[in-house]
Formats: C-alpha cells, sequence, structure tokens
C-alpha cells in the first residue's frame, strides 16, 4: 500500500497531512505468450493455436493475500476442431524455467505427494476445457531445445463439444469418479483422462493418473514429471475462465 505524506512547518509546530493510500493495480496482459509471475508459479497467456483463427485473449492476476488466483477472458472464431489457446498458470518446465522453488523436476518412482486443489468458474458460451497439462522427460534437467516424451491431460471441465486427441482405451475410476482415457501421438505420447461429469473444483493426487499409466506398461517410472500445468484451451467462443484458488505442491 501506496502512502504520501506532506509535511507543513509552521511558528512552533509540524502538521502531518496524510494522503488516503491507492490500491495497487492487479498485474494483466493481452499480449500473446505475455506473462504474470505469482510466486513459484506463472500465468502464461499461451495463444500457441492462434493462426488457426481470430480473435484475442486476456489473463489477470486476482491474488488475495496467500491464495494463488487469476482469470482469463477470450473471444476466438475460426476453425472450431482446432485450439486456439491454452492460457494456464505453469509450475516448472515450459520450455525453459522461468521461476525457482518449484521441486521440480520429480521421478515418477520416488514416491513423492503431487498434490493440488483448485476452484474456477466459468462463464460464457465456448468450445473449451478446464485441464491439467502434465509434461514428462526422460532426462532430469531439460532446457529449451528438449522436447518432452509424454504429456498427460486431465480434463476436469468441458463444454461445446471439445474432445481430446487420440483415440478412447477404456473408462477409469480415480479420485473417486471416472475418466475416458485416450491416447494419441503427436511427436510425444499424448494421454488424456477426460471427467465423465463436469465439476468445477477438484483435489486431486496427480500421481494416481500418472502411476496408471505406468501400471499399464505405456510409462517408465524412471521419466521424470517436469511441469504442472492448469488452465483451460479454448477451440472457439466467447467466454471467461476465473480461477479463484488454486494450489499446486511436491510434498
Amino acid at each position: 500500500m501506496l502512502r504520501k505524506t506532506a509535511s507543513l512547518l509552521a511558528a512552533a509546530c509540524v502538521a502531518v497531512v496524510l494522503t488516503p493510500a491507492t490500491p495497487a493495480q492487479a498485474a494483466s496482459t493481452c499480449t500473446a505468450f505475455g506473462t504474470i509471475t505469482l510466486g513459484k508459479y506463472y500465468v502464461n497467456n499461451n495463444l500457441w493455436g492462434q493462426g488457426s483463427g481470430s480473435g484475442s485473449q486476456c489473463v489477470a492476476d486476482t491474488r488475495s493475500g496467500s491464495t494463488i488466483g487469476w482469470n482469463t477472458n477470450w473471444t476466438w472464431s475460426g476453425q472450431p476442431s482446432q485450439v486456439k489457446s491454452y492460457s494456464s498458470s505453469v509450475l516448472g518446465w515450459h520450455w525453459g524455467w522461468k521461476t525457482s522453488g518449484t521441486e521440480l523436476p520429480v521421478r515418477l518412482n520416488a514416491g513423492r505427494d503431487i498434490f493440488t486443489d483448485v476452484r474456477y468458474r466459468v462463464s460464457g458460451s465456448s468450445t473449451m476445457n478446464v485441464a491439467y497439462d502434465l509434461w514428462l522427460h526422460d532426462i532430469p534437467n531439460p532446457d529449451w531445445p528438449n522436447n518432452p516424451t509424454d504429456e498427460v491431460m486431465i480434463w476436469t471441465f468441458r463444454s461445446g463439444g471439445a474432445g481430446p486427441l487420440g483415440t478412447l482405451q477404456g473408462t477409469v475410476n480415480i479420485a473417486g469418479t471416472s475418466w475416458d482415457l485416450y491416447r494419441g501421438n503427436i511427436g510425444w505420447n499424448v494421454f488424456s483422462f477426460i471427467r465423465r461429469s463436469n465439476a468445477t473444483s477438484a483435489t486431486l493426487h496427480l500421481q494416481d493418473f500418472l502411476n496408471n499409466l505406468v501400471g499399464r506398461g505405456w510409462v517408465a517410472n524412471t521419466k521424470y514429471l517436469s511441469s504442472i500445468e492448469h488452465g483451460t484451451e479454448v477451440f472457439v467462443g466467447n467466454g471467461r475462465l476465473d480461477v479463484d484458488s488454486y494450489t499446486a505442491d511436491i510434498r
């Protein structure tokens, strides 16, 4: 909080005049790939698929005290089957490192609890999802030129007929609910767990999803989790995501 002090010196006394404080403006950006740092996380206005349509998207910091929060609003048109953006919070690697203290990478066989909790609201009319995006590498310290070996998506919400990459492999029960599991490849393996009913909150132990893939023999337990992202993939439409609270922690 800012404080301005003016002093008036007269005769034998000093009077101090205080101007009311002005709240600091929350950080925001509408620039493609612009970022906002939130402690160990950063929010990335990731418009990687904008070339398949036209429109715009912005992100903003909505932190309250120690609670991490942010929002994004968008308007996109164009190819309805192509993702335009994945504005998201990033913990760890995203083709390089931006913040410290993330406790990543962590090896899958290290037995760590990969805990996350999120509360959010979705508004508008869009083809989109709300999803985690986990990146895996087979080396402990990936940097810019090191592509991932695997990508694991966990969709907790979708609308407008949004669908994942790959083909349906079956249904699994994790965290007390059912998920459809898809498998595909885009130069690296992509596994997508799609919640069969929408939710606007989630408390998850992400190793449960990773261990499911290890148990199937699809992912080696010697690989490293290098990144945890959470945000929204937007295909087309107008809308908004408000992440009221979010945490991801390696325990």
